[in-house]
């Protein structure tokens, strides 16, 4: 759908949502996050493309922002409810099977590691049809097949409005090679994620 007249009824339960974003994330995901209620109960796991040499900060910045939970992923860390999870710069973020998180340092996906796919893949690997995942702005294409993994496994699909993203390549990707469930602005995105939540609770 490319507008916000999603029907509640129409909406799966989801468990968990993975969001991934490239350039003009940070900006993106503070839109969404802050519009979050305290309380949300879905964790969610994050991917922002990030340069290995330097410590990432996302977790202090956002948890500054957020009334939710922000943590740096750690390998073997188990997936809490209404937790946001960031991926570690230099190392791959994947859900393995007992749902806890995994880092690895295998090869770079579209040059980038952490990699959007990777995380989308596994999840979906894991969460199937329980499993919300949202795209946002990029300069890459990143995240695209990663999507069309959570789709082909039931999950729903969410992509960030081309118009509205600050870098229109990685949301064009994934509506290039998939048709995505929603695709939405950021305002539009928030909602759908509060509605989902409602939903799974």
């Amino acid at each position: 759908m490319n507008d916000e007249a999603f029907s509640p009824s129409a909406l799966p339960r989801v468990e968990a949502i993975v969001i991934g974003a490239s350039a003009g994330g940070v900006e993106a995901l503070l839109k969404i996050f802050t519009a979050l209620p305290e309380g949300f109960s879905l964790p969610i796991m994050v991917v922002l493309h990030l340069p290995d040499e330097r410590r990432s900060q996302l977790a202090e910045v956002f948890g500054q922002r957020l009334s939710l939970p922000v943590k740096e992923a750690r390998d073997k860390q188990t997936i809490d409810p209404g937790t946001v999870y960031f991926a570690a710069p230099g190392y791959h973020l994947s859900v393995e099977q007992d749902r806890s998180l995994s880092l690895s340092q295998e090869e770079r996906v579209h040059y980038s590691r952490p990699a959007i796919d990777y995380l989308f893949d596994s999840a979906a690997d894991v969460y199937g049809p329980r499993l919300a995942a949202v795209l946002l702005t990029g300069a890459n294409q990143d995240g695209a097949r990663g999507l069309a993994q959570v789709k082909r496994r039931g999950g729903l699909s969410i992509v960030q409005d081309p118009a509205e993203a600050q870098v229109a390549t990685m949301p064009e990707a994934a509506i290039a090679l998939l048709q995505p469930d929603y695709i939405l602005p950021l305002h539009g995105i928030s909602r759908l994620l509060v509605e989902l939540e409602r939903i799974a609770c």
